[in-house]
């Protein structure tokens, strides 16, 4: 049963719904040959991700300062161009450390002093179930909600 194109509205609380929802995994992408699945946490607006700095997306994400996510299925997929805000080692972020242990099942305050949290802001987030929703899948542009 195919379904009616969603409202830009509801799109963005379908969005927001995902970003919020328990053991948020996605794809993360950066300027290097990596594509990586990483947890993520969704807090004050921004997506946080945690791991080791030595990581290669890490580094890749510390030098260039962009990544794309990739969330959910292909049949109801959101992709947000993010731009690293901050990087900072977990052991230095309790309150960012709390959201994501509360929001995730895992607890990178344990994982080592190599961790580090990479604190992304979206620049533009895209939502879309199939092709009849593609032309407006554009939810946020230059940082800011167009709903």
């Amino acid at each position: 049963m195919i379904e009616e194109p969603r409202s830009a509205v509801q799109r963005k609380a379908d969005t927001l719904a995902l970003l919020s929802s328990p053991v948020l995994d996605g794809w993360v992408a950066t300027d290097g040959p990596n594509l990586v699945p990483l947890t993520l946490a969704w807090f004050r607006e921004r997506l946080i991700a945690a791991t080791d700095g030595a990581n290669p997306t890490a580094k890749t994400l510390i030098a260039t300062g962009r990544a794309r996510i990739g969330l959910g299925h292909t049949r109801d997929v959101v992709l947000v161009d993010a731009e690293l805000e901050r990087w900072l080692p977990v052991t230095e972020a309790p309150e960012i450390n709390d959201a994501y242990t509360t929001q995730n099942d895992w607890d990178p305050g344990k994982a080592g002093p190599s961790y580090v949290f990479l604190v992304l802001r979206p620049t533009r987030i895209q939502a879309w179930r199939e092709a009849d929703e593609i032309p407006a899948r554009t939810l946020m542009r230059d940082g800011a909600w167009l709903i």
